[in-house]
């Protein structure tokens, strides 16, 4: 396979349609996502049904725009990937089922992506495009809402960053919530919308990150495993404890029934106290992340530090892992916040050291909704 290679990469392991095409791991020719937030708003959460079904009706449309934005047909392209898994099974359904028609309609050959290991090549992606390359080995935090792990990652062989496979060790993971979860949760406590995270992101900048003390989770065990069940427990608490706060709180539901309002437009409905929790959550939040991801780094060596997924848009983490790595003497990668959350040009990135290898699948692809990242 020659190694000027172009890849269509279908991602639906969630609530996020996508297609995009890459050439040889590291340009991005063309990259589409429809996204079901509005569907999914009214509900708080992604309903895994309702997901399904939009999948079904958008992936058709998504992959064609695709391609037209890439200037190809299918028969242009030398290979066709798709997230096998992890993720919602009826969603990853979707896209494994239509990756597979289109692969054999097209006689191309068929890549299966494990999605965590999308979310690792999405930083190298941009990096590289910036004219940056991490030094491996490298040491990533996967920050969504429905992950948050600690994977040591080495290149298996030599060569260039963007073709060579990976090694993974997971060092650390979330033992109840994932960060991006305790987003939504709080963000929804509060009566400030979904999805939690942006919102409560451009709110924290108003108040005081000092004012409320979240203590650290107390874990046995590793010292690199994160839990958020208790700061998302603690602000229940503290709420019940300050009922308040609650006429405030039932002001804003009132109002984000009549209408979806942005972050500068509930700023007028929120009291000095619920701007002062909010930053403090938040603070608590990135604290945590922050430090046991970096020492995690020195731990396993690592030369680099990535952070991707769609907590990685969060401006104060960025902030944070940029001053403390450079505290350390780490560089620090991060994904654009459009290849932060959930894509298909990190599944076509992914896939590029498994054409190379000549790894394909075939009709017995099947979709996954745990599946481990080796």
């Amino acid at each position: 396979m020659a190694r000027d290679a172009l890849i269509l990469g279908i991602e639906s392991s969630c609530d996020e349609t996508a297609a995009a095409v890459v050439r040889s791991g590291r340009t991005i020719l063309s990259s589409v996502v429809a996204s079901q937030i509005d569907l999914h708003r009214k509900y708080g959460g992604v309903v895994p049904e309702l997901a399904s079904r939009e999948h079904l009706r958008r992936i058709v449309p998504v992959v064609r725009e695709a391609l037209s934005g890439a200037g190809l047909s299918l028969a242009g392209v030398d290979a066709v990937a798709v997230t096998s898994g992890p993720g919602l099974i009826g969603s990853l359904l979707v896209g494994v089922t239509f990756g597979k028609a289109l692969s054999q309609a097209g006689s191309k050959p068929l890549i299966a992506v494990n999605h965590l290991e999308g979310h690792v090549r999405a930083v190298i992606l941009e990096a590289l495009a910036a004219g940056r390359e991490p030094a491996l080995p490298t040491l990533c935090l996967i920050v969504s809402g429905g992950h948050t792990v600690l994977y040591s990652v080495r290149a298996a062989t030599e060569g260039a960053v963007e073709a060579v496979p990976f090694r993974y060790e997971r060092l650390g993971q979330t033992r109840d919530d994932a960060a991006g979860e305790a987003y939504d949760k709080v963000a929804k406590m509060l009566a400030l919308g979904y999805p939690g995270g942006p919102v409560l992101d451009q709110l924290a900048v108003h108040g005081d990150a000092s004012a409320i003390r979240f203590g650290e989770p107390k874990m046995k065990g590793n010292p690199y495993d994160f839990s958020f069940s208790g700061i998302k427990t603690a602000v229940l608490y503290h709420l019940r404890k300050h009922s308040e706060l609650e006429p405030e709180i039932q002001r804003r539901r009132d109002a984000m029934r009549e209408q979806r309002l942005r972050a500068q437009e509930l700023l007028p409905l929120c009291g000095r106290h619920t701007l002062d929790l909010v930053a403090s959550f938040q603070r608590a939040v990135v604290t945590g992340l922050v430090a046991r991801t970096l020492s995690a780094a020195e731990q396993s060596a690592a030369r680099s530090v990535l952070v991707s997924g769609g907590v990685a848009a969060n401006r104060e983490l960025r902030e944070t892992f940029e001053s403390e790595s450079r505290r350390r003497g780490l560089e620090v990668f991060f994904p654009s916040r459009a290849l932060s959350t959930d894509n298909a040009a990190m599944i076509a990135a992914a896939a590029y050291p498994r054409l190379l290898a000549g790894e394909y699948t075939g009709e017995e692809l099947n979709a996954e909704a745990v599946l481990p990242l080796a």
